[in-house]
């Protein structure tokens, strides 16, 4: 009986081993690349994790322009790769073209919906972790008076905004949220100095905690906010670590656990395509705590983070989506 379960524990590792040997995952990072600090190092740690775990590598490609990002799917998918997992709505227009092309491909994309049947869209419900952080926003500030800055000004980021409206209003209803896009273009996500700028700007009108929506601009944002003596809030990736007591959370948004699913799928003969859009209660959004920012979140704060968040699994409050009908009611 020892030897029966002995081979079969083998044959089992053998198998799952097997099963990990057959993907041959990639991905495609949106401008900014992999070491942005933010959205698309989000990607990159998932990817990480998948290879830590499994032992199977993956490639990736950083786009720098927008010709590349067809060029990169293609010849990923040319050369047997599976699954591809492309990064951002910038990538939407190219992915639909590809996919169509290679249909015994795999691919995912994040945060935009491609209609293919061999396409999984993965979309997240930023509105919720901003209202988390927009709760702790209005917490920590004395005045009343916060800021948002987002990077390009589309529908995406201005959905950012109405989420930490919302909760900033909900504890201060009076509350003044000052409010600037960096740019219309992708430059607006890879310029920090304008980031610091919008900052000082926002601060000098009274703004004591500033949550940044905007990439690579956001560590202009965190260095000004800091270098001020106020607090700023870092975006999908956990920032608190870069200006430790400076920071007071970060709003995660787990594109990391999108791209791991997505190879693990694969690698597991899992995968499924279709749409998914992850909130709070999917575990796809949240607020980041650790001993960065731990000495900046008393009791109080705590206690109506948590109620918030209960609030919103539970249904009892629902937190509006901008791009519902690009309009924001707080």
């Amino acid at each position: 009986m020892k030897r029966l379960i002995i081979g079969l524990a083998a044959t089992l590792a053998m198998t799952v081993s097997s099963f990990a040997m057959d993907a041959k995952p990639a991905v495609v990072y949106d401008k900014g690349g992999k070491n942005d600090g933010s959205f698309n190092q989000a990607a990159y740690n998932g990817a990480e994790l998948f290879k830590k775990e499994t032992g199977t590598a993956y490639r990736d490609f950083e786009v720098t322009d927008d010709a590349q990002r067809e060029q990169a799917m293609r010849r990923f998918a040319r050369d047997g790769y599976n699954p591809v997992v492309v990064i951002g709505f910038s990538q939407a227009a190219a992915l639909e073209k590809v996919a169509a092309e290679f249909p015994d491909t795999k691919f995912a994309i994040v945060d935009m919906v491609v209609d293919k049947p061999n396409v999984r869209s993965v979309v997240f419900k930023e509105q919720e972790g901003s209202y988390l952080v927009g709760v702790m926003a209005a917490q920590a500030s004395k005045s009343g008076t916060v800021g948002f800055i987002g990077g390009m000004d589309i529908p995406l980021i201005r959905k950012f905004a109405c989420g930490y409206v919302g909760g900033v209003k909900s504890i201060k209803a009076d509350a003044k949220i000052l409010q600037n896009m960096t740019g219309t273009t992708g430059a607006a996500w890879n310029d920090p100095t304008k980031g610091g700028e919008l900052a000082r700007a926002q601060m000098d009108q009274g703004a004591e905690v500033i949550y940044h929506a905007a990439g690579g601009t956001g560590f202009g944002v965190l260095q000004a906010v800091a270098d001020a003596g106020k607090l700023g809030i870092g975006v999908d990736s956990n920032q608190n670590h870069l200006h430790p007591g400076k920071v007071l959370t970060s709003m995660l948004k787990r594109v990391d656990i999108a791209v791991y699913n997505a190879f693990k799928d694969v690698a597991d003969d899992k995968w499924t395509s279709g749409f998914s859009a992850l909130g709070l209660k999917e575990g796809g959004v949240d607020v980041a705590m650790d001993e960065h920012n731990k000495p900046l979140v008393d009791a109080d704060m705590m206690k109506a983070l948590e109620s918030a968040k209960a609030d919103i699994i539970s249904g009892k409050v629902i937190v509006h989506d901008y791009m519902s009908d690009n309009k924001c009611p707080y």
